[in-house]
């Protein structure tokens, strides 16, 4: 009986051995292509469903941010569409609640619907900060850095501040600082100056916010080619905000910032310090603090990252 061979795959790299051996070349090429492209990390991607709604009420007991800012929101947000579980905490001078959405929700959507939901609340306190949502997002650290340099934290900053901007200009997601304190600038006037321009502390600190902020201008162009266009005002070194207006003299002239008053830029905690030492009033006024010293002088102090 001759011998014949299998009609199947084996049979058929039986009878022609180079097939085989390219088959293998082949299948060794490519798994070495695939070992160097292959995607090695410690988690997977994924996307986190949640919203946080975030509201600051200095010196508010957690009873207090509870029952006048918690409770009024949670009844709001509770009617946003595709939510899943919602829950909240109130701490003293914070209230923070977490709504969760069902997987695969579009995220950005979302968020839009709960900040039209925190708009149309309008019965919060006065004097609490403006509501901020976000979305949560997930970031896996690759990397820390210790940078250390000059004693004077002034000259330590612009170096740790133009890495960041490097760092972020070759693809890095976002770069978390720490240890590095937040500055403010400080508008000081003495209180022999208010009474001399005929302004108060509070006029005051209204025309700085009013000379240094970034305002919508609405858009140009419709469909595809639209573009919103904004006023780009916002003061961001000493310098800026001495050339401010405050008033006109009854000579026409114009009186700036910088011919009655001393602009600093400090530490964001040098306020807090000056306040306990020298006795002094601290008012919040969302992103100025006015400082009233019994030593004469009043400070407008502007917060917020100058870069």
């Amino acid at each position: 009986m001759a011998f014949q061979h299998r009609n199947d795959i084996i049979g058929l790299f039986a009878q022609h051995k180079v097939a085989a051996n390219l088959l293998m070349v082949v299948m060794l090429l490519a798994g070495t292509w695939g070992l160097a492209h292959l995607n090695v990390q410690f988690f997977p991607n994924f996307e986190i469903e949640m919203v946080t709604v975030t509201t600051a009420w200095s010196g508010a007991s957690a009873e207090d941010v509870e029952r006048s800012i918690t409770v009024p929101l949670e009844q709001t947000l509770r009617t946003t569409d595709g939510l899943d579980k919602m829950s909240s905490t109130s701490s003293q001078g914070l209230s923070l609640i977490t709504l969760e959405f069902p997987e695969g929700t579009d995220m950005g959507a979302a968020t839009d619907r709960v900040e039209e939901l925190v708009n149309a609340v309008r019965n919060l306190p006065a004097d609490a900060e403006a509501t901020e949502v976000s979305h949560v997002l997930r970031y896996e650290p690759v990397a820390r850095l210790l940078v250390h340099g000059p004693p004077d934290i002034r000259e330590l900053r612009p170096l740790v501040r133009r890495m960041e901007r490097e760092l972020l200009d070759r693809g890095i997601a976002k770069v978390t600082i720490t240890g590095l304190p937040e500055d403010e600038l400080a508008i000081q006037i003495p209180q022999a100056t208010l009474e001399d321009l005929g302004l108060s502390l509070q006029q005051v600190a209204q025309r700085v916010a009013a000379g240094s902020r970034d305002l919508p201008a609405g858009t140009v162009g419709r469909d595809d080619v639209g573009r919103e266009v904004r006023t780009l005002d916002q003061r961001r070194t000493e310098l800026g905000f001495e050339q401010l207006v405050l008033r006109a003299d009854r000579e026409g002239r114009l009186v700036r910032v910088a011919d009655v008053a001393e602009v600093e830029r400090r530490p964001l905690h040098h306020a807090r310090h000056a306040a306990e030492r020298y006795g002094a009033t601290v008012l919040l006024k969302g992103r100025h603090t006015l400082i009233c010293a019994p030593d004469g002088r009043t400070r407008v102090t502007t917060t917020g990252t100058p870069w």
